[in-house]
């Protein structure tokens, strides 16, 4: 008899597990039980899952750094057990998670495979029967990392972000040969810290007192900036950044554009966060 692999599944909520109330959709007990139940039958006896829900279930619309630190502790504790990890998320921070997780997950050497739908199981043309299917089969044929298998597709968790608010084929990722899994010699946790962190966009005609403001209150700040990383060049700005060097917080300049990278001082308009 073949060895069945072993599975932990980690249901966190999301739409693929919900069920429609008079306030709207809300997180349901027993719906990815019985979907999995009904997927092993249909695939033989290959496989040994073991379901552990993370309750309170939560919509991923409240999911936080503190939730990725739950999630990452029973991974570090349970993945002595199993072969794989499948993890059943809501779509709207499914990426901001594997991402995280990423980060989190020193010397991860197993598959983490995330995973869930834009409509619940329930209901009809559920798009969650098939993810859940792929991903069963993907814990069994990915390599160590963690991942996001959606629509058909195997992503890179780290490289991936939502691209669709309501379409089934939701996620995209950044082609990368990069292994998703942060090395070490063995599993361990990294947590994150509870931080004041802002993600301050620039636009044309922006109020740049709002930057400032981030600039002077928040621990840490992500600047999305233009191109390959400009900025517009006003006082207001400046004097925002200069604040922040002087407290020590950490400014990271991020560029809008999906690809190409940051090349800060390339042209004079982002000068001043070189400076």
């Amino acid at each position: 008899m073949t060895e069945r692999t072993r599975i932990l599944l980690l249901h966190t909520g999301g739409t693929i597990g919900m069920v429609p109330t008079t306030r709207g959709l809300t997180p349901g007990a027993g719906v990815v039980e019985a979907a999995i139940g009904t997927l092993g039958k249909d695939r033989g006896d290959d496989l040994s899952v073991d379901i552990v829900r993370l309750d309170p279930l939560i919509d991923s619309a409240n999911a936080t750094p503190a939730d990725w630190n739950r999630l990452a502790g029973e991974i570090v504790a349970r993945a002595g057990g199993c072969d794989a990890i499948l993890i059943t998320h809501g779509t709207d921070t499914l990426a901001f998670t594997s991402s995280a997780l990423t980060m989190a997950l020193e010397g991860l050497d197993k598959p983490v495979i995330l995973t869930g739908s834009m409509i619940p199981l329930g209901q009809q043309g559920s798009d969650g029967w098939d993810n859940l299917r792929d991903a069963l089969a993907a814990t069994q044929s990915a390599e160590p990392g963690v991942w996001i298998q959606f629509a058909g597709k195997l992503l890179r968790g780290p490289r991936a972000r939502k691209i669709h608010s309501s379409a089934p084929d939701a996620f995209a990722a950044m082609l990368s040969d990069r292994p998703p899994r942060r090395e070490g010699a063995v599993l361990r946790q990294h947590l994150f810290e509870k931080t004041r962190i802002a993600v301050v966009p620039v636009a044309p005609g922006c109020d740049m007192r709002v930057v400032s403001f981030a600039m002077e209150h928040s621990d840490g700040v992500i600047l999305r900036c233009y191109g390959s990383g400009t900025v517009p060049d006003d006082p207001v700005l400046e004097a925002g950044l200069v604040r922040a060097a002087d407290r020590g917080i950490p400014v990271v300049a991020v560029s809008e554009t999906l690809a190409g990278g940051t090349a800060l001082g390339h042209y004079a308009a982002g000068a001043v966060l070189l400076d």
